[in-house]
């Protein structure tokens, strides 16, 4: 038995939930995969997985082996990148994860030209809003939004993230301009439900650097999900908070409208909030991530495009 080839098969199972899913990503045939798995545990005299017809289920050895298989191939991958990357091009397979609307506004429209550039790189792509471990899943670099918590993770700061008040003009037109940021009080907010509170957070043009002020707001509607948050915009349902890069269209085809555009917003306080390109922390960066981290980064240029 290929011990390493069995461990990947067997890491990858788990990973994607199922043999066939595993045996398609190598271009393998499902029942190689399985033999792999099987004498795995006949090498150990244990099973790994309880199997049944929707999905595979670690059992505690499986558990424990999968844990640390996922250590032991993760080292053969920096041995191997350590030993060839210097003259390597980029090339396999990278896995990125990215919140679903930025991803699919600002990701994947640029992937076509990213697979022109690197057509050796072969692309698996998961767009959730959901933060996940990028060492259990097998991602090799993550787009994340907002001020990082603090972890192991390595990052790359790839534009800065920009909230802009917005409503439509039917709903100004029915309740009129804000004169400053207190008429919120009284108006219908379209509140974020991922943050902390149902506060907003506003910096005056003439304050000091990271000096903030806030409002309490409220409203009749509440999502977690920023696009939703627009459409609702969009309905003259009221005025939200919403990220510069989800804007840039609507704005420009005067479907929002942009209020006290001199102040600076934020959902919440705290530490620098940008757009930023996170990886495992590696002796040896992959030449695919590092590929995709400079492709990101000149393509949204510095400002961004969607904040010109």
């Amino acid at each position: 038995m290929d011990y390493l080839a069995a461990m990947r098969a067997f890491v990858r199972s788990v990973e994607l939930g199922s043999f066939s899913k595993a045996a398609a990503e190598d271009n393998q045939k499902v029942s190689t995969v399985s033999r792999y798995v099987s004498a795995l545990e006949a090498d150990l005299g244990a099973a790994l997985l309880n199997r049944s017809t929707r999905r595979l289920h670690l059992t505690e050895v499986g558990t424990a082996f999968y844990e640390r298989a996922v250590i032991v191939l993760a080292g053969v991958e920096d041995a191997r990148l350590a030993a060839t990357s210097l003259n390597a091009s980029p090339q396999g397979l990278l896995r990125i994860n990215a919140p679903g609307a930025f991803g699919r506004l600002h990701i994947v429209p640029h992937l076509k030209d990213f697979r022109n550039s690197y057509p050796q790189i072969r692309l698996d792509i998961t767009l959730t809003d959901v933060t996940v471990d990028l060492i259990d899943t097998g991602t090799d670099v993550a787009v994340r939004i907002g001020a990082l918590a603090d972890s192991t993770l390595i990052a790359k700061r790839l534009a800065p993230q920009r909230r802009l008040l917005v409503c439509s003009p039917g709903y100004l037109a029915k309740h009129g301009t804000l004169e400053t940021p207190h008429d919120l009080i009284r108006r219908d907010c379209l509140i974020f439900t991922s943050q902390s509170s149902d506060t907003w957070y506003f910096s005056k043009p003439g304050d000091r650097a990271e000096e903030t002020h806030d409002i309490k707001v409220s409203g009749a509607f509440r999502t977690n999900d920023s696009e939703a948050l627009l459409i609702a915009v969009r309905a003259d349902m009221g005025i939200a908070l919403l990220p510069s890069w989800l804007l840039t269209d609507d704005i420009i085809a005067g479907r929002v409208i942009c209020l006290l555009p001199t102040f600076t917003w934020s959902i919440a306080r705290g530490h620098e909030r940008a757009i930023w390109g996170v990886y495992p922390p590696k002796k040896t960066v992959s030449p695919k991530v590092k590929s995709f981290l400079a492709f990101l980064t000149e393509r949204f240029g510095n400002p961004p495009y969607w904040d010109r």
